[in-house]
């Protein structure tokens, strides 16, 4: 796998058909979803692939909706954005979708991927059972009060990997590998926190995964909140968001990971998938960095 630096000065340079305008251009970061019933996924995909043209990235279509992560030049990210939040395109249906922005110096992807699946986040086992319903979301203001109060639970809903990486001062690891884990975490502990009388909150990388997950976890009756926008947006609207959050944020894509300030930083994929139980992960980020 090729450094940092290197992968900085190789393949990330220019992609095969772009032009010296854009080459020289600093390259940006986004990251959106939005659920919303799409009557054609095949469709809104053929649409997708046209506005972005210019960018790389992936963006997955369902009949719930959409979420993407694409790179590019401001002014071709500008560009999709206006696009997509038209009201004149898909009716509107993403009219309000939220966009977090951050520079890169490392190029993220290598290609643009769209496509069409059965779900934009999957629950795993559980996914027969939701109704679309998505959680009760606050704000990174009423987000840094919760993380204060006795009574609040504060959970971390990704990855142990990421976890160990950097997360939320007060935030438990519920020892997440897949998502049955994570359910099978809530059922066990659910009566406890419920006897108790405590409120979860919780969070995840953009937002996507607690949206379906806390509105399963209401099921149970638990008291249960996520960060809107997960951590990146509590990065990109708190500029002293470091008092609250310790080590650094994973990402998936060739940056791997970013510090308070959404700045890259040195952190290599080895580094992180050190856990031999991670070889796979390695492998899989080692294909994304040669461009497969």
């Amino acid at each position: 796998m090729m450094s940092k630096e290197n992968n900085q000065a190789g393949k990330g340079d220019c992609a095969p058909n772009s032009n010296a305008d854009r080459c020289a251009s600093p390259l940006f970061h986004i990251a959106f979803y939005k659920f919303t019933t799409i009557d054609d996924p095949a469709a809104l995909s053929s649409s997708l692939r046209h506005l972005t043209v210019d960018l790389r990235g992936s963006i997955l279509v369902a009949t719930e909706g959409i979420n993407g992560v694409l790179a590019g030049a401001a002014m071709a990210l500008d560009a999709f954005e206006h696009a997509l939040t038209n009201p004149l395109y898909c009716n509107g249906a993403f009219i309000d979708v939220a966009f977090k922005r951050s520079a890169c110096k490392t190029p993220p992807f290598a290609r643009i991927k769209i496509h069409h699946r059965d779900r934009i986040v999957g629950l795993g086992h559980l996914d027969a059972l939701h109704d679309n319903r998505c959680g009760i979301g606050v704000t990174p203001q009423q987000w840094r009060v919760l993380l204060a109060a006795d009574d609040v639970v504060v959970i971390d809903n990704r990855n142990s990997f990421e976890y160990r990486l950097g997360r939320f001062k007060s935030a438990i690891d519920p020892g997440v590998g897949n998502f049955r884990d994570f359910s099978r975490y809530v059922e066990a502990h659910a009566p406890g926190w419920q006897a108790a009388g405590k409120r979860i909150a919780m969070y995840c990388t953009g937002g996507i995964r607690c949206e379906r997950t806390s509105a399963w976890m209401q099921d149970f009756g638990i008291n249960v909140v996520q960060l809107e926008g997960g951590i990146l947006n509590y990065f990109q609207t708190m500029p002293d968001a470091q008092q609250d959050w310790e080590g650094e944020c994973f990402v998936f894509d060739n940056r791997i990971a970013l510090d308070t300030r959404l700045q890259e930083t040195e952190t290599t994929a080895e580094q992180v998938y050190d856990d031999p139980a991670d070889a796979w992960r390695l492998a899989r980020a080692q294909r994304l960095d040669e461009g497969g």
